[in-house]
């Protein structure tokens, strides 16, 4: 039987309506929980993790890829790909960040939110924390990440939030404002690379605004971009459903990786959407926090991948 908690929340006009949180097995994690306000849906795992499993209407597709090899499972010794949402430590470093999120993890509920928190990784002293917010109405989501020091010494390192999309769509991100030239002179922001990074990849396509990288499952060739905008903003067609999040990034503090705020990377398997908080200081016993806005929208087409097109028929859902 499943365990269900209800969340009400008063609305404008005074009506009323219900976030259900309930326990669920989800494809083989019996402690995971359901979110839901009747229109759209999370699932959280606490069996692994944790990691947001599933975002998607209710009844409809899930967003996110998940890795088949990995449902159900855990106590690998080795990080694992899993998919989903989850939150890492930036910037990427091979014996830091990949610090194995196979345990057990709290989840509980904290009035209408939905709170997931780490054990401390033995490996680098970071405990993390999702807390998690529906709206009452309507597709928005909130999602506060938190990264605690808790050695007995400083650490220094940013909040990298990753959100793994589900096969044959394609991610598309913003540009800060464009100008002309000679009138605006000064550069706006960086355009990163990789060591593996292709400008000549088919998957990308350039624009005068926006950066798309689509995810082909028959290219197994790995590619890598990032930039910086005040305004970050990352989204994802799949089929006609929308996903998009957005943050809001501090131009006065250094970012990690060149000073990216933003950063998708494909292969064969999934794509990936990355926000990037600055580099900090973290004290013993502190933590540094990074928010996340998400929102799906449905029968969206875009006929062409054009300057035109996507601001008629993406824009509207991230502003």
């Amino acid at each position: 039987m499943r365990k269900v908690l209800a969340v009400t929340a008063i609305l404008a006009m005074n009506a009323w309506a219900e976030i259900r949180i309930e326990k669920v097995n989800y494809k083989g994690w019996p402690n995971s929980y359901r979110m839901t306000n009747g229109e759209v849906e999370l699932v959280v795992t606490s069996d692994i993790g944790p990691r947001i499993m599933r975002y998607g209407f209710v009844n409809g597709q899930n967003m996110f890829w998940e890795d088949p090899a990995g449902l159900g499972k855990s106590g690998e010794a080795e990080w694992q790909l899993r998919g989903g949402h989850r939150l890492w430590i930036g910037p990427e470093d091979i014996k830091y960040t990949y610090g194995p999120d196979n345990g057990p993890c709290e989840v509980k509920q904290d009035g209408d939110a939905l709170v997931a928190t780490s054990a401390v990784e033995p490996s680098t002293g970071v405990q993390k924390q999702l807390i998690i917010r529906m709206n009452p109405q309507g597709p928005g989501v909130r999602i506060l990440h938190r990264l605690y020091n808790k050695t007995n010494m400083p650490l220094e390192f940013a909040t990298w939030v990753l959100t793994m999309m589900a096969q044959g769509g394609t991610g598309i991100t913003g540009f800060p404002p464009r100008g002309t030239h000679p009138k605006d002179l000064q550069p706006t922001n960086p355009l990163i690379m990789w060591a593996f990074s292709d400008l000549s990849d088919p998957r990308w396509t350039f624009t005068k605004k926006y950066l798309l990288l689509r995810q082909d499952p028959r290219n197994s060739t790995p590619t890598k971009l990032g930039h910086f905008n005040a305004k970050t903003w990352g989204a994802y067609l799949l089929g006609s459903d929308l996903f998009v999040k957005r943050y809001d990034a501090d131009p006065s503090k250094p970012h990690p990786d060149f000073g990216a705020s933003y950063e998708t990377f494909t292969n064969e398997k999934f794509l990936e959407i990355e926000t990037m908080g600055p580099m900090s200081k973290v004290p013993s016993g502190a933590y540094i926090e990074h928010i996340e806005r998400w929102s799906l929208h449905k029968n969206v087409q875009v006929p062409a991948w054009t300057d035109a097109e996507i601001d008629r028929n993406v824009l509207p859902h991230i502003e």
